[in-house]
């Protein structure tokens, strides 16, 4: 019986071995088993051959699970859901979301249901490749075929909302999640507060944390790093150091990775005594630097300039036993490059070599840069030849920082040899080194060499980006070729490209300059339209035109600007306080000036001649000569625009004297007004009998009129 086996006792035996070897974990023998079945003529059992699926796709051999799954479908074997899901899994593991999908319908075709483990791994997939309009379709498409959506799909479409930006939808899932019935869980609230902080919504974030604790859930240190990060990226270190305070009463220990993200928020900010403090403070509950954290640390020292803490920081990283890398050499040589100390920046070179650590391609990257922008060239050429005899290849990086400084050195055409030499070295030139090459040429206005350079990457297959296309509208509108600038943006959207932000501002910002704001509105219209969101120098721009647009067009403008969840600066307040002003509107003057003292921004000669030309309008010189007075308190040095504002103010109350007081002043600090105030004020002075001051200013206006 054993010497010839039955065939029912081998199959038996060949599904056991199969199993066995997939559920142990053990890829390559489970597939060697299952070959040697195939070999005699036979397909094992079904589920014998899922196990071996999930076998492999454990061991991420995802083509594989993939061609081994097509062999079966080529003969004709009937495979499950099961058998499916692992292939649809292998595809979007692999980034073949085509192939994904396309299994998924297979799976409709061969009147499957598809379950939500298949809808999950798909929607996972697209939002990782942020098509989220995709993603939610397939979400919907549970709903209608009625397959229960988990608390997996609800946290990998609100986690793929909040990384595309769309925080209101991320909300609405999870509401529609909580009408369902499906706990929240702490992936959810990292997601929302992930999303938030990314938007620098901290309120918003703030709101979510406190909602996390009401549903009993403990925020932990990956929660925490979100949050510092939100810190960081909204420039609020003293929320930072206040949160880092709160997980010490509260006694939650960060880890590592959190102590890095805090830490680097400090550095940024230069907040480094702080960063000592807190590292010694978080060594003593026993936390042990990392590499990481002593590199975030000498690189904060290095941006604050301080190399002699830099330096020193590489000494207790070697006290710990910790090795220096050649990112830690590469912070402290490019801060010596950034300098334009080329013979400390060697000087490292050295010593990193020393160390057993050789420079790699970042290092000789740093140094081209350092030797580029201080234009020696051909010490940027050796260095390239030392790359190659060093085996390194030198990369599109190590060329376009080295061309982007000829092209601002004005060598434009050194920079061309430079891309023809790259290529003749086997490095394509990308987009971005096109971009430069461009920006290079509209920078001095050569645009025939600018556009031949754009026809040149369409001969070299190389496909222009919106960068392209924005370097170009931006030099045209920069040398007032507004016209061609348009007419070139509404190219765009036939080279399969969208206009952005960038595209817009540059639009707007060139029409601004000739005085046209109401095409500056028209573009903005048209860019919301669009579903193109502003950014606060959209709103900078569009500031120009408040007063010939009344305090109607600015106030919506300033809503739109709160809207968009941006936060008006000193800028867009002293712009709107000016239409006020012009406008007469007295009392929304000094609310908004009270506003924007309560935010934080202080005022400055901008604001005081707005406030002034206010108290003026009402006739109030007293008031109006306080506020000259507090602007220069505040050691605010008073401009041409605060005299003639003060002068001019004295005209309308026909206070002829009152305004020559001013006109002494302005003279004395070297400032003089046009002629027809000079000319306007003679004649007042005139009138009131003040025949002295007329010629003095008579004197001094020959004294300043051109010669010959």
């Amino acid at each position: 019986m054993f010497t010839h086996p039955s065939h029912s006792i081998k199959f038996t035996f060949s599904n056991l071995l199969l199993s066995v070897c997939a559920e142990c974990k053990l890829p390559n023998e489970a597939l060697e088993c299952y070959t040697l079945v195939r070999n005699d003529g036979v397909f094992p059992a079904l589920w014998a051959f899922n196990l071996m699926l999930e076998c492999l796709v454990g061991a991420c051999k995802y083509d594989t699970v993939l061609e081994n799954f097509d062999q079966v479908v080529e003969l004709g074997v009937k495979v499950d859901a099961f058998s499916y899901g692992k292939a649809v899994q292998s595809a979007v593991k692999m980034g073949d979301l085509k192939r994904g999908l396309d299994l998924m319908e297979g799976m409709k075709r061969d009147g499957m249901s598809v379950g939500g483990f298949v809808y999950n791994v798909l929607i996972s997939g697209l939002c990782k490749e942020r098509r989220i309009k995709d993603a939610r379709k397939l979400f919907d498409e549970m709903s209608e075929r009625g397959v229960v959506a988990n608390r997996v799909t609800f946290n990998t479409l609100i986690d793929g909302y909040c990384k595309v930006g769309d925080l209101d939808e991320a909300f609405s899932v999870r509401e529609r999640m909580k009408v369902c019935n499906v706990e929240a869980s702490i992936v959810t609230f990292n997601s929302l507060l992930s999303g938030f902080c990314r938007a620098q919504r901290m309120e918003d974030a703030e709101k979510v944390l406190r909602e996390m604790e009401s549903y009993g859930f403990v925020p932990d240190g990956y929660t925490y790093s979100i949050i510092f990060y939100g810190h960081s990226r909204s420039g609020n270190v003293n929320a930072s150091v206040d949160l880092y305070e709160e997980t010490v009463r509260k006694g939650i220990k960060i880890n590592e990775y959190t102590c890095s993200v805090l830490l680097n928020t400090l550095c940024k900010c230069g907040k480094m005594d702080k960063v000592e403090e807190i590292l010694e403070k978080v060594m003593g509950t026993g936390l042990v630097p990392t590499e990481v954290i002593y590199n975030t640390i000498l690189n904060g020292y290095c941006q604050a300039g301080n190399m002699a803490k830099a330096i020193s920081t590489i000494g207790k990283m070697e006290s710990i036993h910790l090795k220096p890398s050649g990112i830690t050499f590469n912070f402290v040589i490019n801060k010596f490059c950034d300098l334009g100390n080329m013979v400390e920046a060697e000087e490292w070179v050295k010593r990193m070599t020393q160390k057993g650590i050789p420079p790699n391609l970042q290092t000789y990257n740093i140094l081209i840069g350092g030797y580029g922008r201080k234009c020696q060239f051909d010490r940027c050429f050796q260095i390239l030849e030392e790359m190659e005899s060093c085996g390194l290849k030198p990369n599109v990086l190590s060329y376009g920082s080295l061309i982007n400084c000829l092209c601002k050195d004005c060598r434009h055409l050194e920079a061309e040899l430079m891309c023809e030499d790259m290529v003749n070295r086997g490095v394509l030139p990308n987009a971005q080194i096109y971009n430069i090459l461009i920006d290079g040429y509209c920078t001095v206005g050569k645009f025939n060499d600018a556009f031949r350079c754009l026809s040149e990457m369409s001969g070299k297959n190389v496909l222009p980006t919106i960068v392209t296309y924005n370097t170009l509208i931006n030099g045209l509108c920069r040398k007032g070729k507004v016209v061609e600038a348009e007419e070139l943006a509404s190219q765009i959207t036939c080279k399969g490209l969208y206009p952005d932000v960038i595209t817009y501002n540059s639009l707007i910002s060139a029409y601004a300059k000739v005085g046209n704001n109401l095409k500056g509105l028209e573009l903005y219209e048209k860019m919301k339209t669009s579903g193109i969101k502003p950014t606060l120098i959209t709103y900078h721009l569009l500031s120009n035109g408040f007063t010939e647009g009344g305090p109607a067009v600015a106030e919506k403008l300033f809503q739109e600007l709160l809207d968009n969840n941006l936060t008006p600066d000193r800028v867009i307040y002293n712009k709107l306080m000016r239409c006020y002003a012009e406008h007469k509107d007295i009392h929304k003057a000094f609310a908004l000036h009270s506003q924007m003292i309560d935010q934080g921004i202080q005022p400055d000669c901008f604001t005081y001649n707005s406030l002034i030309m206010c108290r003026l309008n009402e006739g109030k010189v007293k008031e109006a000569k306080e506020l000259f007075d507090d602007m220069r308190n505040k050691e605010l040095v008073p401009n041409a625009n605060t005299y003639n504002t003060l002068v001019e103010g004295h005209f309308r109350v026909e206070d002829f004297s009152g305004a020559y007081f001013w006109y002494r002043e302005m003279s004395e600090k070297g400032i003089f007004p046009g002629a027809g105030i000079c000319n306007e004020l003679i004649t007042g002075l005139r009138d009131e009998g003040r025949s002295e001051y007329v010629d003095i200013i008579y004197s001094e206006m020959k004294d300043k009129r051109p010669k010959g």
